[in-house]
């Protein structure tokens, strides 16, 4: 939240005070009402939402407790920071007990009150976050109305220029071919353009197209008639309306490919052993880990329909080039597993961390999620440590058992553990970490690259922090 955004609602019946706090705060650049009572405070919160309220605590018909009380009920979100003379400490004890969020003594030092100001925002700001993460963690298992919808993750440039990529293609009808490794996320890719598309009230149906021989398959597909009587709808006739994923589209027999073609063109089809052309308005999604322009080159896939396929392209980056995700998605996995296997993880010691942020995951998102749920197996304490992830990521583990000596450690140890250990606590969010350490979150993911090349080089990254 950028200063010049944020609302701050001074109130203090003294004018001198309340004019030199509102002056100073307006020369930082921040949005900024007065008020001489409580009374008039509550008339300016009106029609102007503060994000921060600063009161004196003590006030003439309205004090600065009953002020807070009342306008918390209408703005559950606003900081709060209550200002006490020095014989009234006790009373801004009593507030903190009550909501507040911070206090200052009287005469107020304006360099105190920046400090304060930027604590409590940030504080506020981490409650937001963390009340948005849970909700998104029980809409995995469905919304109020019973849906399922899909939880996004990810935080790394790379997964937010797909994620715009996916949100201006979601709307249209055209085919979409996805591309990427194994494990990378493409059925969640596909699932997510359904979600997020007009159909999302139809099915979303995934076939594997390597999984039947030719003519098999093309009964899974277009489903059998036999003398007029339907056999079978077929996953085209189940996902009528809807969204159907190809998966492994590099493997799709020659006969279905003519077919498939025809239903691109034309939007018809019919089912094998019958003879009535049936319309489709199934929107057609494809996935492929395999180079597909080759596919195309070589006559693997035909090149009418190859063209026909990739209106629109969208690549699932690798999990080695969204490094920055991993601590996230980790401890997404790690709440699941837990909740199943009805234990309490707090989450991931430094060393555990460091390995996972170390890995270069050729199975990607898949692989970390199988890492996890074996962790959460074999884990025997609050913390998921290097003994209970897989024996050839464990050997990773480097460092010491012990945080960094003060004195006797550089300046860049120092910051490296107050880094993982940071990221640890927050569960994985470079934003939360970034806030609450004061740095960029562009600092903290240019740091982890930079541990991860020190490892590599031989150079223990992390440190561990002590046993619980």
């Amino acid at each position: 939240m950028n200063a010049r955004t944020i609302r701050v609602l001074v109130v203090d019946d003294e004018p001198a005070a309340r004019s030199a706090i509102s002056e100073m705060l307006e020369d930082e650049d921040y949005a900024v009402r007065s008020a001489a009572n409580g009374e008039r405070a509550l008339e300016q919160a009106e029609d102007w939402e503060p994000d921060v309220l600063i009161t004196d605590v003590k006030m003439p018909t309205l004090g600065g407790i009953e002020l807070m009380e009342r306008l918390r009920t209408r703005f559950p979100d606003m900081a709060v920071v209550i200002m006490t003379a020095f014989g009234s400490v006790e009373g801004a004890v009593k507030a903190m007990h009550l909501g507040a969020d911070d206090y200052l003594s009287k005469p107020v030092h304006f360099p105190q009150l920046l400090v304060v100001l930027r604590r409590v925002l940030q504080h506020r700001a981490l409650q937001r976050e963390a009340r948005s993460l849970r909700e998104a963690l029980r809409e995995q298992d469905g919304g109020e109305d019973g849906e399922q919808r899909t939880v996004v993750i990810g935080q790394s440039k790379a997964f937010r220029e797909l994620l715009e990529l996916v949100g201006q293609v979601a709307d249209s009808p055209v085919p979409v071919l996805l591309l990427g490794e194994t494990g990378s996320g493409k059925q969640f890719l596909g699932r997510l353009l359904h979600e997020w598309s007009p159909r999302k009230r139809a099915k979303f149906v995934v076939i594997k197209c390597g999984a039947l021989d030719g003519p098999a398959f093309e009964r899974e597909l277009f489903g059998v008639e036999e003398n007029g009587e339907v056999l079978s709808e077929g996953r085209l006739g189940e996902a009528a309306g809807g969204t159907l994923l190809l998966d492994d589209v590099t493997e799709l027999p020659p006969r279905v490919q003519e077919r498939l073609l025809t239903l691109l063109q034309d939007r018809v089809y019919t089912r094998v052993g019958g003879q009535e052309p049936r319309t489709s308005e199934v929107r057609i999604v494809t996935a492929t880990n395999k180079d597909f322009d080759r596919a195309m080159r070589e006559g693997v896939v035909r090149e009418e329909l190859a063209y026909r396929l990739n209106v629109v392209t969208l690549r699932t980056p690798p999990l080695r080039e969204r490094r920055e995700d991993v601590p996230l998605l980790a401890m997404h996995f790690l709440r699941r597993f837990s909740a199943q296997a009805g234990k309490s993880l707090l989450g991931f010691s430094d060393r555990s961390l460091g390995v996972l942020l170390d890995c270069d995951w050729p199975g990607n998102i898949r692989q970390l999620e199988h890492t996890v749920e074996r962790a959460v197996v074999m884990c025997r304490g609050s913390e998921v440590e290097p003994r209970d992830l897989p024996p050839e990521l464990a050997s990773r583990a480097g460092g010491s058992d012990e945080p960094p000596e003060i004195p006797g450690s550089t300046l860049r140890e120092l910051e490296r553990y107050a880094i993982l250990r940071t990221l640890e606590h927050v569960g994985g969010s470079t934003s939360k970490a970034a806030k609450m350490l004061g740095i960029s979150p562009r600092k903290i993911q240019y740091r982890l690259n930079e541990y991860r090349s020190t490892r590599q080089s031989g150079v223990p990254v992390v440190v561990q922090g002590p046993r619980k």
